[in-house]
């Protein structure tokens, strides 16, 4: 074999061999590349994972919160308005009493002030009969007045006033029998109260811008006979 044969499969041998190196370098180079990659993305991607579940997690928790901030709220406003309710609830009675409580004292203060005179009475079926310093009841008709006998008229609502502060029978309960002319401004009227067990003849007088004014009282035995 001469030395030009030898050197040119020396000159092979060598380019194979680098050839080959380059290859293996250029293979340890890409498989580093691709695990550098993959490491990336694994590692990169549960990060952003993490964080979205994380962002999630946040928002849940935040709506939860607020949530229950609404429903807290919502429940302490109704609390306060219940509250509120009550106190004017109470507030209303404790008023509701003190007027009562005032009404009757007024009245017991009016009945105390009266005074009664025992007079003769005027017939078998009068068991007694009185007069007495009652004061006019009241009234809130003005001007010129002229007697309206009729149901539910002032006359009469105001009439039956005054046979009750007359009597000490209960405005609201007692029961009218008669009502009529007793002369020039004045009426007579029958009253008793539920069980017939009291039964009064009144005698009132109108007074102009006072109302009408008891003047004399007979306590009776039997309902009379209607005129």
């Amino acid at each position: 074999m001469n030395d030009f044969d030898k050197h040119s499969r020396v000159d092979k041998f060598e380019k194979r061999r680098k050839n080959t190196k380059s290859i293996s370098v250029l293979m340890i180079a890409g498989s580093l590349l691709v695990i550098v990659l993959l490491g990336m993305w694994i590692f990169g991607g549960g990060d952003e994972q993490t964080s979205e579940e994380e962002s999630t997690n946040t928002e849940s928790t935040n709506e939860s919160n607020n949530n229950d901030t609404e429903e807290s709220n919502e429940e302490q406003t109704e609390t306060d308005e219940n509250n509120s309710s009550n106190s004017d609830e109470q507030a209303n009675e404790a008023n509701e009493e003190e007027s009562d409580a005032e009404t009757d004292e007024e009245e017991s203060q009016s009945a105390e002030d009266i005074e009664t005179e025992q007079v003769e009475p005027s017939g078998d079926n009068v068991k007694e009969a009185y007069t007495g310093n009652w004061e006019p009841i009241g009234t809130e008709q003005e001007g010129p007045h002229t007697t309206n006998y009729s149901d539910g008229s002032q006359d009469r609502q105001e009439i039956v006033r005054a046979a009750a502060l007359a009597t000490g029978l209960n405005a609201s309960t007692l029961t009218t029998h008669w009502v009529g002319n007793g002369g020039d401004q004045k009426v007579e009227t029958t009253v008793y109260n539920e069980d017939q067990s009291e039964i009064y003849r009144v005698y009132l007088s109108w007074v102009d811008n006072e109302g009408w004014q008891p003047t004399k009282v007979e306590a009776l035995n039997n309902l009379p006979p209607i005129n």
